[in-house]
């Protein structure tokens, strides 16, 4: 059995080198991304898998896919908004993702930005590292978890992960999602998105990019916000519109954000040296205000998460070139 290794990154390759002597698998490990470009590396392999938030290309990318023999393509992450699922299922390739590497992971990511802004870290760092005064005062008092409702809108691994550690700390949790799991209910109440948008101090989203989830949270949703509240972003930029998000902020409709993911991230996150040009102005705006945490997509960026990723997807592939079924098949 041989495959290949899109966008291989260096924290992945012990686990790959692991995976594949404990496999007996041939695996080859490239650092090019799956695109027009590339696709025909993957001739000669059994199947792939790939890493990455850019489109993978054009349709013919699929049609070549499926002309070499390979029967899928495995998503070492949760998200496949970069696949065309379209165009996979006209060439019969089945597409896996990995939905559970590590819901911790995120979640913690969220709960610590959170935190950061709650406690108003960033707005004191500016003042005592750009002004030089180490003063408070009533304006930057702060609140405490348990204090605090936290409104959750998507209930999956990740949504599940972060109701339990914020229930952990004391907090009332509420969450919004289209399907129900009484599982959830020792941990979150159930209610509908208007009582999250209301009563929440922190709202953290939770959510796949879907054409009915994008832009989900935008003008009117900012409104909606008590001027306190925390907005928390771990799932997908594209969920907020920026624009609305900034005016929001600027305006004071929301006290402030955390965001691990952008709506343009992929032009410039992940990538060195980038010339100031080439940083789009929504970025720019955002990055200088105190009130605002931005880490660049690194939420799932942990030990445990790298290694299941690589781990299961590969799975996957061999398990799907060899006939089988994975149980991370997207469903389309």
């Amino acid at each position: 059995m041989k495959v290949l290794m899109y966008s291989t990154h260096p924290y992945e390759k012990p686990y790959a080198e692991k995976w594949a002597e404990q496999t007996q698998t041939e695996l080859k490990m490239i650092e090019e991304p799956l695109n027009d470009d590339t696709v025909d590396l993957a001739k000669d392999f059994d199947a792939i898998t790939v890493l990455q938030t850019g489109s993978m290309g054009s349709a013919k990318v699929y049609e070549k896919l499926a002309s070499f023999g390979i029967k899928q393509i495995s998503c070492r992450m949760v998200g496949v908004d970069m696949v065309d699922l379209d165009a996979a299922k006209a060439n019969h390739l089945i597409v896996t993702n990995v939905a559970s590497y590590s819901p911790r992971a995120i979640a913690e990511m969220g709960v610590a930005q959170a935190m950061y802004l709650l406690r108003r870290i960033g707005i004191f760092d500016a003042r005592m590292n750009q002004d030089h005064d180490f003063s408070w005062n009533e304006t930057l008092i702060s609140n405490e978890i348990y204090n605090c409702t936290v409104g959750l809108i998507g209930a999956g691994h990740i949504g599940t992960a972060t109701a339990q550690i914020y229930k952990a700390l004391g907090a009332r949790v509420l969450v919004n999602d289209i399907a129900y799991d009484p599982a959830l209910e020792p941990f979150a109440e159930y209610v509908d998105r208007e009582t999250i948008f209301k009563e929440s101090d922190i709202i953290s989203l939770h959510t796949p990019l879907l054409p009915s989830t994008r832009g989900m949270i935008g003008e009117k949703e900012f409104k909606k916000m008590k001027n306190t509240a925390y907005l928390i972003n771990v799932a997908r930029g594209a969920l907020i519109d920026t624009p609305a998000l900034i005016k929001a902020l600027k305006d004071g409709e929301i006290a402030g954000a955390g965001l691990d993911t952008l709506a343009d991230e992929t032009t410039f996150f992940g990538q060195t040296n980038v010339a100031t040009k080439d940083v789009p102005t929504d970025y720019k705006v955002l990055a200088t205000m105190p009130n605002v945490v931005i880490t660049p997509h690194v939420a799932f960026f942990t030990e445990t998460a790298a290694r299941n990723m690589v781990q299961i997807a590969s799975n996957d592939a061999i398990t799907i070139a060899n006939g089988g079924r994975s149980r991370n098949e997207i469903r389309y």
